[in-house]
């Protein structure tokens, strides 16, 4: 009888184990998942980062255009031929 009681405790002792062991697994999994998304999300950022850029270049090459569109004066009302 004595033996029961302390093979019982080492059951549920190793019932315990295997759950933390299994918990344990499910963060590991977890904390390659972050670090994923984390890498992933740098990506994105980076490649709106140089959209931003060409975009800017872009309204700046625009603003250019636009000056020197109003610096023609032309008798045809702003046609130039």
């Amino acid at each position: 009888m004595a033996d029961e009681p302390d093979n019982l405790v080492l059951q549920i002792l190793r019932r315990v184990e295997g759950r933390l062991t299994s918990m344990e697994t499910k963060m590991d999994r977890l904390g390659e998942d972050m670090h994923d998304l984390k890498v992933r999300t740098t990506h994105v950022e980076e490649g709106l980062a140089g959209v931003n850029r060409r975009l800017d270049r872009l309204d700046q090459r625009i603003e250019r255009v636009e000056t020197r569109l109003t610096l023609v004066d032309s008798p045809y009302g702003g046609v130039r031929e």
